[in-house]
């Protein structure tokens, strides 16, 4: 059976490099692409809460109706990208969360903005394990950390940039008009990658031991997912509970942030473009070095001190520094510690997704969509306790503290992971 890849992709030496290379800067694209659209809302949050009418509980719900959708379309999205070929899916995607963000800027209420969220989520979901899913095809081994780094750093730098984007367009034509202009940034990115990339047969790194390839199936992918042993295995739910308690943090920077540096600090709408962009530089900063270290310190070490101590150390400071922008007030205060937490905990997240890789093989896809399932989970649980926890205490910083014992114990259970014993033999 002709698989999809054209004989021009298969090219060893510097074809091959050009085509990795040329596969990994659409993934960085669609990085800053994904996070543009999301973060955009937690940017124009205070303007849509005051002009719809909605209190800090309701906001919560608006933030956590796409982290459910989100959650919850992790694991099909990843099964459905490494069966189908993410040629197609990545596409399909991109082009349907696209179409959902220009909505939200018709959206007339809270019922019409849960809806419209949690349809955007539903795309969005397949974002990252489909990413993991091409990364893990076209990349070898000593290379998936530093191909995650950029990817997730790529994310941030989408952060970083919305306010900039988001702050100038709400001043001129409203908020409303900030999320046609970013939707039709999704549906370039989806012509151009399904007319340039080709789905490619997976390589030894996702074979299993046995080393014998499976026949990829007509559309690119592999041919059923084995839930069976997956579900037994008590790491793979030690990584998808450890993502949980993380997740719980990073969601932090993803929808409240904004509104708590704004409302909670009292900084300025025209302080909120470095305010919020330097944490996400840090954080691009973060998983950039995190996939090299990950990398360096495996290929000099092994995949326990590569993956396992530098993912622990790394949530169990910024657990620190949350505690210490909670404790500590002042506008600056907060600024650089919530700067400092979001890049060193993000320095593990190379480390987690490649582990997915390590110890997913041909599933990683699959494996990468569960862990990030329990991660938005965590984040729907922090986006909706956020809001009720400042609702009847009027206290900002109070949730915070809860954040920091979320981190602590994503630290504790990354300490018992093993990384050297993949989930699927």
């Amino acid at each position: 059976m002709k698989s999809e890849e054209s004989p021009s992709l298969n090219r060893e030496g510097r074809g091959g490099s050009s085509r990795k290379n040329f596969i990994l800067a659409m993934l960085v694209i669609l990085g800053i692409v994904t996070f543009l659209d999301r973060i955009n809302i937690s940017v124009a949050g205070s303007s849509i809460m005051k002009d719809l009418n909605l209190s800090a509980a309701e906001w919560g719900w608006v933030q956590s109706a796409f982290i459910l959708s989100y959650g919850l379309m992790q694991i099909p999205m990843g099964a459905y990208g490494d069966r189908h070929g993410h040629r197609k899916v990545l596409t399909e995607i991109v082009l349907w969360w696209s179409l959902f963000t220009a909505f939200t800027g018709v959206a007339g209420g809270l019922v019409s903005l849960l809806i419209i969220r949690f349809m955007f989520g539903v795309g969005e979901a397949g974002s990252s394990p489909c990413s993991t899913g091409v990364i893990s095809r076209w990349f070898e081994k000593h290379e998936v950390g530093k191909a995650q780094g950029y990817v997730w750093a790529a994310s941030r730098m989408g952060g970083a940039l919305t306010p900039f984007v988001v702050i100038p367009v709400m001043a001129w034509l409203g908020w409303r008009a900030a999320f046609w202009l970013l939707g039709g940034l999704g549906v370039i990115w989806a012509v151009v990658w399904y007319i340039m990339y080709r789905d490619k047969k997976p390589t030894p790194l996702q074979l299993p031991r046995g080393g014998e390839q499976q026949e990829a199936s007509p559309r690119g992918g592999m041919e059923g997912v084995k839930w069976g042993p997956i579900l037994h295995n008590r790491q793979f739910w030690t990584i998808c509970a450890m993502y949980f308690f993380y997740a719980f943090g990073s969601w932090f920077f993803f929808s409240w942030f904004p509104t708590f540096m704004e409302l909670g600090r009292g900084f300025a709408k025209s302080e909120l473009t470095y305010a919020v962009a330097v944490p996400f530089i840090m954080s691009m900063i973060g998983n950039i070095t995190g996939g090299y270290l990950t990398d360096k310190l495996s290929a000099k070490y092994g995949l326990k001190v590569g993956r396992k101590a530098l993912g622990t150390s790394s949530l169990t400071i910024s657990a620190l520094c949350m505690f210490l922008a909670a404790f500590i007030p002042g506008k600056m205060a907060v600024f650089v510690f919530l700067s400092l937490c979001f890049g060193i905990f993000d320095l593990m997240l190379p480390s987690a997704w490649a582990l997915c890789i390590d110890l997913g093989k041909q599933h990683a896809g699959a494996i990468s969509g569960a862990m990030n399932t329990f991660g938005n989970i965590g984040g729907f649980f922090c986006g909706i306790l956020f809001g009720y926890l400042v609702q009847a205490s009027g206290n900002y910083n109070l949730p915070l503290y809860m954040i920091a014992g979320m981190l602590l114990i994503s630290a504790l259970l990354f300490s018992f992971i093993n990384p050297t014993k993949p989930i699927v033999e």
